[in-house]
């Protein structure tokens, strides 16, 4: 009896893990890819979340070398929402980090930041 009471207790706990996890939006996929290397610059960048976003608490931002900013400061939820796109600016070859702060719609807060390279 006593066993079967621990098990149950166990497996409620891990459900619990499980649902509390799966309420963040974590980043799923990028374009330009995380990491990659585009020989053309690229006219937006888009990532796709694991879960739904608010809009009013989400958002992007793609930073050159130097740390500046070369978007057109014009982001936000889009798609199904579960994307965040954002439009560039004309870059040159070189590193761009895209840093980004969600909050799904069942209030977690995610943020990260990756690189891509523009050129061969």
């Amino acid at each position: 009896m006593r066993r079967a009471l621990t098990g149950g207790v166990l497996l409620v706990l891990l459900l619990g893990v499980a649902r509390f996890a799966a309420g963040h939006a974590f980043l799923d996929r990028a374009e330009p890819r995380v990491g990659s290397r585009v020989r053309t610059p690229p006219p937006q960048v888009t990532l796709w979340f694991t879960e739904q976003l608010e809009p009013a608490y989400s958002g992007l931002q793609v930073l050159n070398e130097a740390g500046r900013r070369v978007d057109r400061n014009d982001g936000g939820v889009v798609g199904d929402g579960r994307q965040l796109r954002i439009t560039l600016e004309p870059v040159p070859a070189g590193a761009y980090r895209v840093k980004w702060r969600v909050l799904s719609v069942d209030t977690h807060i995610t943020e990260g930041d990756f690189v891509f390279h523009v050129g061969s």
